[in-house]
């Protein structure tokens, strides 16, 4: 027992990419013993989940919006540290403010009884469709949360479970062969109402009138568990782990990009990095999985009808400074579209910037004020993009600012094209330069298909001995939460082999 618990911690581990879920990757290898030895690209860590300034305005480059930080603090119960000294955040009343063209206006409270009252006040619908909607919601993630989250779905053990078996006998229930907007019309019927929930789609890149029913589990991350705002802003949640890490023992090679992964006889044996071979016991990637197969492993036969599937959606930001406060607007901002399924025809179908693009808009110095200079706001709007395939974005791009600032107008009655003092603009092209995410898919691939979280990537190689796989593009998907599910996952397998 002694001498394999030494061996244990003798081992090496190698993770590519210093994302979100690379961190929490190592922190939980660190905690199990493992050297651990994180490469990445840039000066900094947290991937999309990054920080910059303009001016006197400082702005979250990726990730807005944060729910379910349980998953963050539990990195550092995990280890026995208090969470507190190293990341605070509070809890927002407020999900989100919706905003349609015909002067409908919601205010999506967090509590999902005083938004359901809030329903029923603005738009005369019953309190108890919505209270009925968020406990359908809360039953698909109450029933399927521990198979599709928290459990590979590549391993056989995870199909023989109580948990497994449980979950089977009430798919029924799950809309898995319908699609979200199919299940939410059957549900709700009041238009506004159906777009609002249909849009959450959105939250892994997919199209809601595709997507299957069953992600209408997302509601209830926002509305169950709630939406938060850390203090110091999202780069906060990446810093304060990153030091966690480091704690452990974790050393980060920043500038350091890795140039191909080493495979002998099936076995991952270490990374080439600044022409420098560095062998390793375990390696994982927390790179775009597309990638790391063309780029890392080009000697190596790869997944190609996996990394065939769709792409998920890409963004365009608009990084605004903005000279002016309004009290309309809150922390999290929806402006829709008046023909949604338009919409996504064009960015999944036509491959094309919507006509009428949703707009989203967040205010992090609405709970941060520390970001903005007095009087003024630091705005992130962005819409939703296909993904990058060659489109012309200068030109493209152009003609969506234009929209998109007569689109606020209108809702705001005032040109705010006088007030942007500063701006910075990320398109899909430059999404996949910066973060190495293929065509600049923010969530790897899409969910338009019913057995797309079975089509994913799974979290280890098949084919390769000791070669793991973390992060937004593989099991199970993208975003802060999923990502760090991911790790977890991927932790997980490394100590059971």
């Amino acid at each position: 027992m002694l001498n394999s618990i030494f061996s244990l911690q003798k081992m090496k581990a190698i993770i590519i990419g210093a994302g979100i879920g690379s961190i929490g990757l190592s922190i939980r290898l660190a905690n199990s013993g493992f050297d651990v030895h994180v490469y990445e690209a840039n000066d900094y860590a947290g991937g999309k989940l990054h920080s910059f300034e303009l001016g006197d305005y400082r702005f979250d480059g990726g990730p807005s919006l944060l729910t379910m930080p349980h998953y963050v603090t539990e990195l550092f119960q995990l280890v026995g540290k208090n969470s507190e000294d190293y990341f605070q955040y509070d809890k927002e009343d407020e999900s989100c403010r919706y905003f349609w063209e015909d002067n409908t206006r919601l205010t999506g409270y967090s509590d999902p009884y005083a938004f359901a009252q809030e329903v029923q006040d603005k738009l005369g619908v019953s309190s108890k469709v919505l209270t009925d909607y968020f406990n359908y919601s809360k039953n698909i993630y109450d029933h399927s949360g521990k198979i599709f989250l928290e459990k590979s779905l590549h391993k056989a053990a995870t199909w023989l479970s109580k948990d497994t078996l449980n979950s089977l006998v009430r798919m029924g229930q799950f809309d898995l062969f319908k699609s979200m907007n199919q299940a939410n019309e059957d549900r709700i019927q009041e238009p506004h109402l159906v777009q609002l929930f249909n849009r959450f789609a959105t939250y892994n890149g997919s199209n809601p009138y595709k997507a299957p029913g069953i992600l209408n589990v997302i509601p209830w991350f926002e509305h169950g568990f709630g939406t938060f705002a850390p203090k110091g802003g999202m780069q906060e949640i990446p810093k304060s782990l990153q030091k966690l890490a480091e704690n452990l023992g974790v050393s980060f090679h920043f500038n350091s990009p890795v140039q191909e992964i080493k495979v002998e006889n099936g076995k991952a044996i270490g990374v080439r990095v600044n022409d420098k071979m560095v062998r390793s016991d375990i390696l994982a990637s927390n790179a775009d999985v597309y990638f790391t197969y063309k780029r890392l492993m080009k000697g190596q036969p790869a997944p190609e009808k996996t990394l065939k599937q769709e792409r998920s959606s890409s963004a365009v930001v608009f990084y605004w400074g903005i000279q002016h406060s309004f009290d309309e607007l809150s922390l999290h901002n929806i402006l829709f579209s008046k023909d949604y399924k338009q919409e996504f025809r064009e960015i999944f179908e036509e491959k094309r910037l919507p006509t009428d693009p949703t707009t989203y808009i967040n205010i992090s110095s609405k709970s941060n004020p520390e970001d903005a200079p007095k009087g003024s706001e630091n705005w992130f709007v962005m819409v939703n993009a296909p993904a990058h395939r060659g489109q012309d974005w200068k030109r493209d791009v152009d003609a969506l600012k234009e929209r998109v600032i007569q689109k606020i107008n209108g809702q705001l009655k005032v040109d705010i094209k006088d007030l942007i003092q500063e701006e910075k603009i990320w398109t899909p092209k430059g999404i996949e330069s910066d973060t190495r995410s293929y065509q600049g898919a923010l969530y790897g691939t899409s969910s338009n298909d019913q057995m797309a979280a079975f089509l994913r990537h799974p979290n280890f190689s098949s084919k390769i001995k000791n070669l793991y796989f973390c992060g937004g593009s593989v099991h199970p998907g993208g975003g802060i939460p999923l990502a760090l599910l991911s790790a977890k996952i991927t932790s997980e397998m490394i100590i059971n082999d």
